[in-house]
């Protein structure tokens, strides 16, 4: 009889601790605002990283670019009277330690984006850009090939989207252990190579970030 009691007593414990576990484990979501900040990554980097990222390296960029237009053979006028290049973005290169997921296409597109606001500079789409390069099949890191520009040059060409500059971004970082906390330092160059002269612009940001752990090994997190 005290067997009995002793195995039900067992069950009892081990369907209440998995009842108190399912609760814990129920994931729930929220809708951010406007105003409400991006949520922090707690083991890789996040839309808290990426944004500001962007934007700085943007910024600084379109800052530079502005001083320096080329005239070159498809630069166009634009609607405000000034030189808009023809631009072709051949992607987002990922150095770094971390597998980003779908933010690889969140880089591209905000990168893209913020920069087609600018008057100087006429994006060729992405559509028309995969598809040529996907033709010639060339990768970003061949493209500094005189030869390979201009079989991608070709191939835009006939799609009616020629250009004259080349644009790549590439994602990088760096970490520093200490005591099983570690800081990781993550930055996002954009280069933007004039294909006619071989002259490039080159511009960057960094974040830094720190993980810790917490309590029962979990990750907790610093930004800066």
């Amino acid at each position: 009889m005290a067997r009995f009691w002793i195995v039900v007593i067992l069950i009892c414990s081990i369907a209440t601790l998995t009842g108190i576990t399912g609760c814990r484990n129920r994931q729930k979501a929220h809708v951010l605002s406007q105003s409400d900040k991006d949520m922090v990554g707690s083991h890789t980097a996040g839309a808290e990283t990426w944004k500001p990222l962007i934007d700085e390296a943007v910024c600084r960029l379109l800052a530079k670019s502005s001083s320096t237009v080329h005239q070159a053979s498809h630069t166009t006028i634009n609607g405000e009277g000034g030189v808009a290049r023809s631009v072709c973005f051949v992607g987002v290169e990922n150095r770094s330690s971390e597998e980003i997921g779908d933010f690889k296409e969140q880089i591209y597109e905000h990168i893209d984006s913020q920069i087609s606001q600018d008057p100087q500079f006429k994006m060729i789409s992405r559509r028309y850009v995969e598809a040529a390069m996907s033709e010639c099949r060339c990768r970003p890191e061949t493209l500094v090939l005189p030869a390979k520009q201009r079989e991608l040059q070709l191939a835009l060409e006939r799609s009616e989207q020629p250009f004259d500059y080349l644009l790549f971004a590439s994602i990088t970082s760096g970490t520093t252990p200490s005591n099983g906390d570690y800081q990781r330092d993550y930055g996002l160059t954009l280069e933007l190579l004039d294909i006619h002269t071989g002259d490039s612009q080159k511009d960057s940001a960094t974040l830094r970030k720190g993980y810790h752990k917490g309590i029962f090994g979990k990750l907790k997190h610093y930004h800066d």
